[in-house]
């Protein structure tokens, strides 16, 4: 079977910027208690007049024009997101509408934080079985939807935005782009992470989370390693789901990557869950932080509790 490889990302978030001390004005909390326990010192907020396919078509657009192709040819557009509201149309057609795209399969993937990662071997998958040649796959979530904004435990966490990755088929005989992909659940802890209620709220049981990612997650981001035949000190980088810097910093160095670049973008992005992902590695291709070719570990994890990663090639 042909692998498959990312060819472009791209990203977009909203133009306003909710600070730590802005929401010293709304619940009691201050900057020293956020980035004390978080480190999150800003996040952006969709207004009522951005939908979430809004934010996910935006980051589709700039990962086609980096890819230098059109809309019409994406036979298949995957949308990781856990804040649609409605039933259908999907995100996932709304968004092909807004592209203006002639006829892709569409599909939604609902894996909240391990949304974008499930969603990319899905993609990886359908190119594997010949079912699709070029896959556009999103990570969108407009977590400020769902935000209790009188809980201060979980407001503070919350941004919107969204990533966007386009994948194509290698050629015969080239190296696969997207490694095999390693990924489960704990089912009985599906209740730490959780969007539920009328109308949905986002709640969790943060301590619950912290403890299963400190002594679980750095065994199955190796194992993830393993299956792309890669030691964890070959990484280039490392961008794990960006939900607490606490979480993200000593599981980079529990894993071993000691010459990876580590995203950090939960510092001014906050904690978009689905959208998490891309957007913290379209950041870090922009930036420079990494080269085409670089091998980099995405891993996501949080509500089911779900789990998924892959060792990419950058585009």
């Amino acid at each position: 079977m042909i692998g498959s490889r990312i060819v472009a990302v791209g990203h977009y978030q909203p133009a306003r910027v909710l600070t730590n001390e802005d929401l010293e004005g709304m619940v009691d909390t201050s900057d020293e208690w956020i980035t004390s326990r978080v480190g999150i010192r800003t996040r952006h907020i969709a207004g009522p007049d951005e939908p979430v396919d809004e934010l996910a078509a935006h980051a589709a657009a700039k990962a086609l024009a980096a890819a230098g192709r059109t809309p019409a040819e994406i036979d298949l557009v995957l949308v990781a997101t856990s804040t649609a509201i409605d039933r259908s149309p999907n995100m996932a057609a709304r968004v092909a509408a807004r592209l203006g795209m002639p006829g892709p399969a569409v599909m939604d993937i609902n894996v909240v934080c391990a949304g974008f990662t499930h969603a990319l071997a899905t993609a990886d998958h359908a190119v594997r079985a010949g079912g699709a040649s070029r896959v556009l796959v999103i990570g969108a979530d407009k977590m400020s939807d769902v935000a209790d904004w009188t809980d201060r435990t979980t407001c503070v966490l919350v941004g919107d935005g969204a990533g966007a990755a386009v994948v194509e088929a290698c050629a015969p005989g080239a190296e696969a782009g997207i490694g095999p992909v390693l990924w489960g659940s704990v089912p009985e802890m599906g209740h730490a992470v959780r969007i539920e209620g009328t109308p949905p709220r986002f709640a969790q049981e943060g301590q619950s989370v912290y403890r299963w990612a400190a002594t679980r997650l750095p065994v199955v981001a190796r194992q993830a390693c393993e299956k792309a035949g890669l030691a964890p000190e070959d990484l280039a980088a490392v961008v794990l789901h960006q939900a607490n810097l606490r979480i993200i910093e000593p599981l980079a160095r529990r894993l071993g990557a000691v010459n990876a670049v580590v995203a950090r973008d939960v510092t001014e992005s906050g904690n978009t869950s689905a959208a998490s992902i891309p957007l913290a590695f379209s950041k870090l291709v922009e930036q420079g932080s990494v080269t085409a070719g670089d091998p980099v570990l995405l891993f996501g994890f949080g509500g089911n509790l779900s789990y998924a990663g892959q060792v990419v090639r950058c585009p």
